[in-house]
């Protein structure tokens, strides 16, 4: 490997880039075709359902004037070209049916439909396949991917803001705007990049929250509330329809289908029974596994943030941070078993960014 496949491979993962928020339950993939120093095509995974970076990468190509330059290119992907047939055809015959001299891949795919088999196809082609250039780059950018098809539950993400002072909430649980107008609108952005948003009981009827996206552009996730009595007045923002919602009880179930078009066939409100335990998240995440569901955003309360980070059950704590003091209100969750990533500021709040230290290692 040379500085230029590194440089090329850099720019595939900026074009990949481009696909989050749009792609799941697909990774977000990023394609670059070089010939004689130049790049001749460019592309990436755009819509789920959608054709692949690769295909993107070679009709870009053509329209550029360069397909008879493609037996001469190497393709620097950031994910294994797959060689099943699902959505679209198989890169990976694509390659080879363009006679891509090279292939420069950053990591190998997890999905057993493709792991190890678009390398096969290639190289039984005679196409020079190298593996695992800055891996960890690809690792962290498709990190909701990786979790869910190594650890086989949603990627988790625990976000919440609290006072100078350590509070999430007023005295009773009464919502209080802590942070920002800026960091809100980071929220909603960040809103739109998740499978899923959950919230407890508590804070869906006192916040009466919409969890949609309002204040960025972006598809709504999927609402996820763990009411385990069916307390919840139908009357909430959260049971309006307006977007697919799961509310999580000890009550009541209605039949539900494995989401067979990116939730296209989902109903707008599903009640799904779970059992009273200890497991009672574990018994969420399996379930919102089999609907492939591959992220959370985790936005309280304090109870469900608490329940998450001594589960062990996250991969990522975002808490901002605000100059705002209360005399009295709800504790914010305490950290622990993690390490600390990056502090940045926005605005007058901060935000503090964590990882399980086992990641660390």
């Amino acid at each position: 490997m040379t500085e230029k496949d590194e440089l090329y491979m850099q720019r595939a993962f900026q074009l990949a880039e481009y696909g989050r928020g749009s792609v799941s339950p697909n990774p977000m993939v990023g394609c670059v075709l070089v010939a004689e120093g130049q790049i001749i095509g460019e592309g990436w995974h755009r819509k789920y359902g959608g054709p692949h970076a690769e295909v993107e990468a070679v009709r870009d190509a053509s329209r550029r004037g360069f397909e008879h330059l493609l037996p001469k290119a190497t393709a620097y992907v950031t994910l294994e070209p797959c060689a099943h047939f699902g959505k679209t055809p198989p890169c990976a015959k694509l390659l080879v049916e363009k006679k891509i001299h090279r292939a420069v891949v950053a990591n190998d795919d997890p999905n057993p439909l493709v792991s190890g088999r678009g390398y096969a196809l290639m190289q039984e082609a005679g196409i020079e396949v190298h593996r695992g250039l800055l891996a960890e780059k690809g690792y962290e950018l498709n990190s909701r991917f990786f979790t869910f098809f190594t650890e086989k539950r949603p990627y988790i993400i625990l976000k919440w803001a609290e006072t100078a002072n350590g509070f999430i909430a007023a005295a009773g649980g009464r919502p209080v705007q802590i942070s920002g107008p800026a960091s809100s609108q980071m929220v909603h952005r960040w809103r739109s990049e998740e499978d899923a948003i959950l919230v407890g009981r508590q804070t869906a009827q006192t916040d009466n929250p919409a969890l949609n996206v309002r204040h960025w552009t972006g598809q709504n996730p999927v609402r996820v509330v763990l009411d385990r009595q069916l307390n919840l007045p139908n009357s909430l923002a959260i049971f309006d329809k307006t977007q697919p919602t799961i509310c999580y009880n000890y009550m009541h179930t209605t039949d539900s289908a494995i989401f067979p078009e990116r939730y296209a066939e989902f109903p707008e409100i599903s009640f799904v029974k779970i059992q009273p335990g200890e497991d009672e998240l574990h018994q969420v995440l399996n379930d919102l596994y089999a609907r492939k569901i591959q992220s959370v955003l985790v936005e309280g309360g304090a109870q469900i943030l608490q329940a998450f980070l001594q589960a062990g059950l996250w991969n990522e704590i975002r808490r901002c941070q605000s100059p705002l003091t209360l005399p009295l209100g709800v504790v914010a969750p305490v950290i622990h078993g993690a390490t600390l990533k990056y502090t940045e500021f926005l605005a007058q709040d901060i935000w503090t960014y964590y990882i399980p230290n086992h990641q660390t290692t």
